[in-house]
């Protein structure tokens, strides 16, 4: 499935996720439960400060694959999975390991797009003797 449909059905199906955004590795936004796109920017942008504040604290070259800020209002989290990652936002009091359980499920439902197929241009054939 397409970003967009996971997010739909992450909206569904997880009661205690306010918003989400979907980046892909160049960090373009791939969909967002935002019907503004503005708003779904920040979120993604938010999330990629985080990940690169989490990676210098760190002091490790590996990628950060996790970070939960807990907040007095809810909590952000944000994910990597390969090349992609989720960043959402929940109501107070989330349970982390089923927010993120639902993050995880979400990413790994999405599927690379297609790649497009390169139409084939008919060639005339001419028999001999026409």
């Amino acid at each position: 499935m397409d970003a967009a449909q996971a997010l739909r059905e992450l909206a569904e199906l997880s009661s205690q996720i306010e918003a989400a955004v979907v980046l892909a590795a160049d960090g373009s936004v791939l969909a967002s439960t935002h019907d503004d796109p503005a708003r779904g920017a920040a979120l993604a942008g938010s999330a990629l400060e985080l990940v690169g504040a989490a990676f210098e604290l760190s002091g490790q070259s590996q990628e950060v694959t996790r970070v939960e800020v807990e907040l007095e209002e809810g909590a952000f989290f944000v994910l990597r999975d390969g090349g992609r990652l989720i960043a959402a936002t929940t109501f107070s009091d989330p349970t982390s390991g089923l927010v993120v359980y639902d993050l995880r499920t979400c990413l790994e439902g999405i599927s690379e797009p297609e790649p497009k197929k390169k139409r084939r241009t008919a060639r005339k054939t001419t028999e001999a003797g026409e």
